[in-house]
């Protein structure tokens, strides 16, 4: 993917910021509008929801509010697994646009693969969703389509069996999970990797890890924005999340250094490979994926 300054080349020529603003598990009201209104002052041009989130209309309203032309942010909202199939993914589309208050979308993801329980007809689904996806995006309501949380398996299996290739894959990558094998995956498909939790929330003590703490310090930068530089120099679009504003003014000022090779390289020890959060393949996590809904207001 090339690098437009502070922005990476999708597929299709659509220009995405390479650093966003994550909103999961920021609930719905004047607190998380407040924070995006934030985020977009401190130059932040990339916000990224989704309908499990909840939090569109704070979204939406932050959008809005801005003073900014609707061109200048880019934003990504995601359909949720209950959602899945043909009709159904374009009515939780219309929800999440008339939540959002908004003409069109930037970004459009299938938030998970059809969870392995029902290995009949996950393919099916998968297909369905991205055939609407597909609609969306030959419309005009959507400038991008992609997916997140697909193996390479699912994804290749996706690519096959449908016209338009997924723009960006969104899944979890950090030093400790650096999805380097799927991510060589993306890049021979022409699909752009996009990380969620890029701090992998902070387990496995990631700010207190030696290695990055004296990273940090060569560069006289913090921890996070080590670990923001690095997966952004890797190519990877990253969304923080925080609602503290000076976190987020740091998280943002990672355009002013350069990490060295052996640097980057040194940072790669540490991945364990594998996720700090969920097992794809763990029977009570795929029926957690399969069954959750959200509350439709």
């Amino acid at each position: 993917m090339k690098h437009h300054g502070e922005t990476f080349s999708l597929a299709n020529g659509v220009d995405i910021p390479c650093l966003g603003f994550g909103t999961w598990q920021m609930k719905e009201g004047p607190e998380t509008v407040a924070a995006i209104q934030k985020a977009l002052e401190l130059g932040y041009r990339h916000i990224d929801t989704a309908a499990y989130y909840q939090n569109e209309r704070s979204v939406g309203q932050a959008v809005r509010a801005s003073g900014l032309p609707r061109e200048a942010v880019f934003v990504t909202s995601k359909v949720w697994n209950t959602d899945r199939g043909y009709e159904s993914t374009l009515r939780a589309f219309d929800r999440t646009m008339e939540k959002l208050g908004l003409d069109y979308l930037d970004l459009y993801l299938i938030h998970w693969p059809r969870p392995d329980l029902e290995l009949e007809d996950w393919a099916k689904l998968d297909r369905e969703t991205w055939c609407a996806l597909e609609r969306l995006y030959e419309s005009g309501l959507v400038r991008a389509i992609g997916v997140s949380n697909f193996q390479p398996d699912r994804l290749v299996d996706l690519i096959l069996h449908n016209e338009v290739v997924p723009a960006v894959n969104q899944v979890e990558t950090h030093p400790f999970c650096q999805q380097t094998e799927a991510a060589a995956v993306m890049a021979s498909e022409g699909v752009q990797i996009e990380s969620w939790a890029p701090f992998a929330e902070g387990r496995n003590n990631l700010f207190g890890n030696g290695t990055l703490v004296s990273l940090a310090a060569k560069y006289r930068k913090s921890v996070a924005q080590v670990v923001l530089r690095w997966l952004i120099q890797r190519g990877v679009v990253v969304i923080p999340k925080s609602v503290r504003p000076e976190r987020m003014a740091e998280n943002i000022a990672v355009f002013d250094f350069h990490l060295a090779p052996e640097d980057m390289d040194l940072i790669a020890t540490l991945d364990t490979r594998r996720s700090c959060f969920l097992s794809h393949r763990d029977p009570e996590t795929v029926k957690w994926l399969g069954t959750m809904k959200y509350e439709m207001d």
